[in-house]
């Protein structure tokens, strides 16, 4: 893969970016009151958000990726 060592090094960074501010989101998410009913069950509001930094950081995991083997290769 040919890419600029600067697209490749803003692949690496957005996709570290991902991996560091998405698990901190989920911390705070899972304080909400809304995250659970009073039963302790978890909400759609907790699902949907895990769902979405599932998905982000698998996407943050897959840019750094390609971002580090362009800088490889």
């Amino acid at each position: 893969m040919e890419l600029p060592v600067f697209a490749s090094l803003v692949l690496v960074i957005a996709g570290v970016w991902s991996l560091v501010v998405w698990p901190q989101f989920l911390r705070r998410v899972m304080k909400d009151p809304r995250a659970r009913d009073s039963a302790g069950k978890a909400t759609r509001f907790l699902t949907v958000h895990v769902v979405l930094v599932s998905i982000s950081m698998v996407l943050g995991a897959a840019t750094a990726a390609i971002g580090i083997m362009a800088m490889a290769g």
